[in-house]
C-alpha cells in the first residue's frame, strides 16, 4: 500500500537537477498537525517549487540557451508548468471531498518532466488506492 503525502514531502523531477520539496497550504487537513495533501496541490510555485535548473530541451529556455550555444544542451533556471492534478491519487482515501495524495502518484510537467514523490514525509499512514 501507499503512504498518505504530507506537507514537505521530497519530489524530483527527471529533467530537475535538485529534489524539491512539497508546500501544502493548511486547509483544515491534517495529520499529526502537518497539512495532508491531495491531488490537487499541484500548482507551480505554490505547492511546486523549483528543482534547480531545467534540462528538458522541449522546455522554451532550455532550447533557446541550448540553440545560442551552438547545439550544446544548457541548463535553465527550472520554473514547473503543471496544468493537471497529481495521477491516480488516492482514489479511495478522500481529503474534503477531494483523493488523497499517496506516495505512488505523479505529476506531469507540461515541458516533459515527471515528478515524483521521492519521501512522502511520514511512514505510517497508509491510503487506499
Amino acid at each position: 500500500m501507499a503512504l498518505l503525502t504530507i506537507a514537505g514531502a521530497t519530489l524530483q523531477c527527471t529533467f530537475g537537477a535538485a529534489p524539491s520539496v512539497l508546500n501544502v497550504l493548511p486547509l483544515k487537513r491534517t495529520l499529526s498537525g502537518t497539512p495532508a495533501a491531495t491531488i490537487t496541490d499541484n500548482l507551480p510555485l505554490v505547492n511546486i517549487v523549483p528543482f534547480g535548473v531545467c534540462s528538458c530541451p522541449a522546455n522554451p529556455m532550455v532550447a533557446a540557451a541550448t540553440a545560442a550555444a551552438a547545439g550544446v544542451l544548457t541548463p535553465m533556471p527550472c520554473v514547473p508548468v503543471c496544468a493537471a492534478p497529481w495521477i491516480p491519487g488516492a482514489l479511495r482515501t478522500v481529503i474534503g471531498k477531494t483523493p488523497a495524495l499517496d506516495s505512488k502518484s505523479l505529476l506531469l510537467c507540461q515541458w516533459g518532466g515527471v515528478i515524483k514523490i521521492v519521501a512522502p514525509g511520514q511512514a505510517t499512514v497508509t491510503v487506499g488506492g
